[in-house]
């Protein structure tokens, strides 16, 4: 059958539909259903089938550790909608509108993660909506191709940018941004978690721009908690914000999402799928993560964080107890001003009294049952986190890092 035959034919499936339905009452159809399917299988565990280790994450929300676990809800979400079909530019409106009206920005769309959103989002400022360039990236011949970046800000992720073909123009200060500029200057970059490194603020980088009427974007890829974060850059006006969404928002790990201006936000759609010949076809988000990355904001932004906070700091006052029971041990607890703001343990010890290196100890707690992950801090400590911790598990990684240092005494 050709395909336009069954284009045309697609029209006669819910007259069929309804058809049935008047012939067979529906507790028929539905018994008759019901009797016919197999009874239901066991349920697999994937996981120990392929001999995959578990472990109880202490370290964070780190992409090589799979993130974060999705909450319920949007696991139910994604269950629920992979049952149907939808146009993912529709799904991608109706959601954008959605996210957008939670974050204070005029549009936003769901990503293949916050690369992506700052790849399409990079797309977005040297194309607006021409198809041509669109098509032509990442050759960026005829375009505007320079990026301002502070250099405290210029690290590996501008990569993600310069995907796109532009170039990175490296400042220090306003005044040699101001000296900077020219008519090949296409956008400014600024990289959240680095802030506290740089010549020039958030809300200074933002006037610049306006001054010189440049886009300007910024990376807040783990920067939630604390929730504001969600609309202060847009708030404080910024063109482009992009966001981890399988962070602590806790959506798809592969989602993130890029928000700002309608009119960038369109053009950086032209480079996203479903559209294809250009520079971003191969990031791809299905509907299921378009989804469940929008119930995962919601859910996000619903919950006590001031009571999340105090769970947090309580599970990991219990692993610090455990810690300073070990003579050679000295700890302390900070706040991170910037990305993953959560209740961070950091511990060492005196080698002379605990024979173990760092990699040692990190090493026995994988090895150990339950497997435990913790990350390498400064000069041979190691940095806890509780945030992705389950109820509970607080005790055991406190029992655990207690018996292991204790052995090196």
């Amino acid at each position: 059958m050709k395909r336009r035959e069954v284009i045309r034919n697609l029209s006669v499936l819910p007259v069929t539909g309804v058809v049935l339905g008047s012939i067979l009452p529906l507790g028929s159809v539905m018994g008759a259903a019901a009797a016919s399917e197999p009874p239901a299988a066991p349920k697999r565990d994937l996981i120990k089938e392929l001999g995959l280790r578990k472990f109880i994450n202490a370290a964070g929300t780190y992409t090589f550790m799979s993130g974060s676990l999705m909450h319920d809800e949007v696991v139910e979400a994604i269950r629920a909608c992979s049952k149907e079909f939808v146009l993912i530019d529709d799904v991608q409106d109706k959601v954008g509108e959605k996210i957008a009206a939670i974050c204070h920005a005029e549009a936003a769309t769901v990503t293949a993660g916050c690369w992506s959103a700052l790849v399409l989002g990079t797309a977005g400022v040297l194309t607006g909506m021409d198809p041509k360039k669109v098509a032509q990236l990442p050759d960026v011949a005829g375009m505007k191709s320079e990026v301002l970046v502070q250099k405290t800000h210029n690290q590996g992720y501008v990569h993600a940018l310069t995907n796109t073909g532009i170039k990175i123009v490296e400042i220090e200060t306003a005044e040699e941004l101001d000296n900077s500029v020219n008519e090949k200057t296409a956008m400014m970059w600024f990289l959240n978690y680095a802030a506290n490194d740089g010549k020039i603020s958030d809300k200074e980088w933002v006037a610049l721009g306006k001054k010189h009427n440049i886009p300007t974007m910024v990376d807040m890829a783990a920067d939630v908690p604390p929730v504001a974060n969600l609309w202060k850059f847009n708030d404080m006006g910024f063109d482009l914000v992009c966001v981890s969404g399988g962070k602590d928002l806790r959506g798809p790990q592969s989602a993130g999402i890029l928000m700002g201006k309608k009119e960038l936000i369109a053009a950086a759609r032209l480079s996203a799928p479903p559209r294809g010949g250009n520079i971003g076809r191969g990031m791809k988000v299905n509907k299921e993560e378009i989804l469940g990355m929008w119930v995962a904001l919601e859910k996000f932004v619903s919950i006590d964080h001031e009571k999340e906070m105090k769970m947090w700091e309580s599970q990991i006052t219990v692993i610090e107890n455990a810690v300073k029971k070990v003579r050679g041990v000295t700890s302390s607890v900070s706040l991170p001003p910037i990305a993953n703001h959560t209740p961070t343990l950091n511990f060492f010890w005196d080698k002379n009294i605990i024979k173990l290196t760092r990699d040692e100890f990190q090493d026995r707690l994988r090895k150990g049952d339950p497997s435990i992950e913790v990350i390498g801090g400064k000069e041979e400590s190691i940095n806890i986190t509780a945030w992705m911790l389950k109820p509970g598990q607080e005790e055991i990684v406190a029992n655990r890092i207690e018996e292991v240092l204790s052995k090196g005494v």
